[in-house]
């Protein structure tokens, strides 16, 4: 039995999530843009205030470190920092495509797909996209085959590939499939799938089990691309 909080900030959503033992997580999850420093530490404090627990007594902090928006992730990176250093508490840093890929693995159209191996494809801006691979293992989260990758739409690998899901989908569907040999049927598609901090908790507490938690001074946020912004003469460019 584990008392775990987690949040997620990679994207526009801001997400947290509060597992105490047994009992089910409480979780608040909204589509909030630039608004997550607003909310990340009053929402904490209104789920621990809801369940009636002081950070200091939880296990751990569960963080999406990304790959995600930039600001995002420094901003969960910094707050987890503060509450984690304050309250002598572990880290479970998680990959947010892990999370994704958990959160996948319980919905009804995967499911009904069954599928060996999947694609995870998120969109990162600029023209171009993150993704990974992922194998489906019997009543365990999916396991991450390889690294994640930054690339164009065009680029990405579906070699055994039966299933794709990720907000790249809804970004750059027609360019994105138009690397499949063998067009997917729109069974084995989910554009709407996100992370959350139920996805983070999941894959959290599979490493508290793993004890794979760490302290709070080797917390680091996962960057995939150096670059952030493009120069102005290479926006020009992109648009001719």
């Amino acid at each position: 039995m584990t008392r775990i909080l987690a949040i997620d900030t990679s994207t526009a959503w801001c997400s947290v999530a509060l597992s105490l033992d047994d009992s089910a997580p409480i979780l608040r999850h909204e589509l909030v843009s630039a608004g997550a420093s607003q909310l990340l530490l009053p929402w904490i404090e209104e789920l621990l205030s809801e369940a009636n627990v002081k950070l200091a007594e939880l296990d751990a902090i569960a963080i999406g470190i990304g790959p995600g928006a930039f600001t995002g992730v420094r901003l969960a990176v910094a707050a987890v920092q503060g509450l984690a250093i304050s309250n002598a508490l572990s880290v479970l840093p998680v990959v947010s495509f892990d999370a994704v890929a958990a959160q996948l693995s319980h919905t009804q159209s995967f499911d009904q797909a069954k599928p060996n191996h999947f694609v995870v494809a998120l969109d990162a801006r600029m023209d171009e996209i993150y993704w990974a691979k992922y194998e489906t293992i019997h009543q365990k989260l999916p396991a991450r085959v390889g690294d994640i990758h930054l690339s164009k739409p065009e680029e990405i690998d579906f070699l055994g590939i039966e299933f794709l899901a990720g907000s790249a989908l809804k970004t750059y569907g027609e360019r994105l499939m138009s690397g499949i040999a063998q067009k997917l049927p729109s069974s084995s598609l989910d554009s709407e799938i996100h992370i959350s901090a139920l996805g983070i908790l999941e894959c959290a507490q599979q490493m508290w089990s793993a004890g794979q938690q760490c302290h709070v001074q080797d917390l680091e946020p996962l960057y995939i691309r150096n670059k952030v912004a493009l120069t102005t003469q290479e926006r020009i460019e992109a648009f001719k």
